[in-house]
């Protein structure tokens, strides 16, 4: 469920009609419901509450620092993978004990500013970061707490670019060197090994690839304590997928239950990672129908978003689903649409052949479930602006991210001191 509802024919965020929002601040723009923020966190919440479980919000999914507050607020960590997402959670209020670095390719400098701000762990990669890690945390007369990420080699039915979990991906210690690792890693000076990390892909709609992650950490878990070492931490990483079509997903409690089934004797503090599922349906896009354009064999709704505003859809062939703010006749005939943006590329385009309300010029649209990966990936292309973030919470509204022009955008650009 989401705060973003048709009242009085039109579409409203919460208590605040979208078509207002557009009249004040213009389009495109992303809004963000806070009232869904919070449900989502605590639907989560709530499926783990049996374990002993710290949530860490994946800060990639939306880096906003309003949207990292709201949920701060509610008790979440963070999850992030650099160490700009570190200084936004940071100002976001989240503890420094509450947050979790990961990544694959942490350079020195970023894991020296890890330690240094004392943060909860870092989740390490790679053989070769942990030695890199262990001579700076000696270096900083330190010794940072860590777990591995683990590999598990299971495959979890996603879109190619967002499976992490299987042997041919870049992420995280092949599951059969992880104990060997470990080892070595509890006679380091500059570590202090906690546990296992594994994360397998995002959006995930099929919870048996979660069934084969855990049981193979739980076998790792045994290995290690039959070994002597010290096991208190599992991260189980993100990953709950969420309905973009409508489409059935498996809820938090059933995820909760799966990992009180598989894992719940293991004695360990658990920590989770989710993103997507706290913020995708959190948020919604608005864009302007610019132009209709009858082709040949196509009619086009041009708009005034583009692929720079919204990447998933030209880079992962991902589906939105695209409603009016102005709610149509349920007895009007639909037609099939092309909708496209203005950027100068054929890749710039949001859907093909969907079926919609009729369209003219200077009809309101909006992108559903756009809070994760939308203006987190947004960028400048064609040296257009970025585009405006909104939060609302009851009648009320704030930008918390103002739009970005091309004036401000050239700022930071110089001439060649021999243009001058």
């Amino acid at each position: 469920m989401d705060h973003f509802q048709y009242k009085n024919g039109e579409l409203y965020a919460e208590n605040i009609a979208l078509s207002k929002i557009a009249q004040e601040v213009g389009t495109p723009f992303y809004v963000y419901s806070q009232a869904t923020l919070e449900r989502h966190y605590q639907v989560f919440a709530d499926a783990v509450k049996d374990i002993d479980a710290t949530i860490c919000f994946a800060v990639k999914a939306n880096s906003n620092i309003s949207v990292i507050k709201a949920l701060s607020d509610l008790g979440a960590g963070a999850d992030v993978v650099s160490v700009g997402e570190m200084k936004r959670a940071l100002k976001a209020g989240v503890p420094a004990d509450k947050i979790v670095y990961s990544g694959v390719g942490k350079s020195r400098s970023e894991l020296k500013a890890a330690v240094e701000t004392g943060i909860r762990q870092i989740n390490v990669e790679s053989e070769e970061e942990l030695a890199v890690l262990n001579e700076v945390a000696q270096e900083m007369g330190a010794r940072m707490p860590i777990v591995l990420r683990v590999n598990p080699d299971v495959d979890a039915k996603t879109h190619a670019k967002i499976s992490t979990g299987k042997s041919g991906n870049k992420f995280g210690i092949d599951w059969k060197r992880a104990v060997e690792v470990y080892q070595r890693a509890s006679n380091m000076a500059g570590v202090e090994p906690k546990g296992l990390a594994c994360h397998i892909g995002s959006q995930l709609t099929d919870l048996e690839p979660f069934r084969a992650a855990f049981r193979r950490m739980k076998e790792m878990v045994s290995e290690l304590r039959g070994l002597g070492l010290d096991v208190s931490r599992v991260d189980l990483g993100g990953g709950l997928g969420i309905p973009y079509d409508e489409g059935d997903t498996p809820l938090p409690v059933e995820y909760g239950k799966l990992v009180v089934e598989e894992l719940g004797d293991l004695d360990v503090e658990f920590e989770f990672e989710p993103g997507r599922m706290i913020v995708g349906n959190a948020g919604i896009l608005v864009s302007e129908v610019i132009y209709v354009k009858e082709g040949l064999s196509k009619t086009f709704a041009i708009i005034d978003a583009a692929m720079n505003d919204l990447m998933r859809p030209s880079l992962y062939d991902a589906y939105h689903a695209i409603v009016p703010v102005i709610e149509a006749d349920a007895e009007e005939a639909k037609q099939l649409y092309d909708v496209v943006g203005p950027i100068c590329e054929t890749g710039d385009t949001f859907a093909k052949d969907r079926l919609l309300n009729k369209l003219k010029t200077g009809d309101l649209i909006a992108f559903r479930t756009a809070g994760a990966y939308g203006a987190t990936m947004s960028n400048t292309y064609n040296s257009r602006s970025l585009i405006p973030e909104l939060m609302v919470k009851g009648e009320e509204y704030a930008i918390i991210r103002r739009r970005l022009d091309i004036e401000e955008q050239m700022d930071l650009e110089a001439l060649a001191s021999w243009q001058d």
